[in-house]
């Protein structure tokens, strides 16, 4: 498992709590979490719940985001990113993510992940290629909406909030294939 920090070169900004009943921080992804689509024995594509609460003050909507940094890409891996929740929404359940995105608040929307699918893809390590660690990020953004089309990737999510994001709270775990 590699060091890097997708934050680090990010603004600071302020922390809040996300919290799940599906993944607890620094725990290994349930098989809900893993990607059958992708192949992995018994995973099952399914966006965790989530539940945030202590975002900044002028908080005026929110991103998702699901990353891994370790994928051997040279970029890491976009699992799911979801623009334009609205502020007042403070709760995905789960399974969200799944290709309507019905579940999703009004005006949200899923953006394509690193598969070109607009839904969230499990996690999906190379097998034997050690653990990956999966940033589960909810970013508090101080615009109603961040502008992006539909089918922008999530990188360009990320570039366009990075002068918006007032706070993120961030769940980590952790997934490995054996070899």
């Amino acid at each position: 498992m590699s060091g890097n920090d997708p934050f680090a070169r990010l603004p600071e900004a302020a922390n809040f709590t996300v919290t799940s009943t599906t993944v607890t921080d620094g725990t290994t992804l349930a098989a809900e979490q893993l990607s059958g689509i992708f192949g992995v024995p018994g995973g099952k594509d399914i966006s965790p719940q989530l539940s945030w609460s202590g975002a900044p003050e002028g908080t005026k909507s929110y991103a998702v985001t699901v990353y891994d940094p370790d994928a051997p890409t040279g970029s890491g891996f976009w699992h799911w990113a979801v623009a334009d929740i609205p502020a007042a929404v403070t709760e995905l359940p789960e399974g969200a993510g799944e290709e309507t995105g019905s579940s999703l608040p009004e005006g949200a929307f899923q953006l394509p992940n690193d598969a070109r699918a607009a839904r969230f893809i499990g996690a999906a390590p190379p097998a034997g290629h050690g653990p990956h660690r999966y940033f589960i990020v909810v970013h508090a953004l101080d615009v109603e909406s961040i502008g992006v089309p539909g089918e922008a990737t999530p990188a360009f999510l990320g570039f366009n909030m990075a002068g918006h994001i007032l706070g993120r709270a961030v769940l980590t775990a952790t997934a490995e294939i054996p070899a």
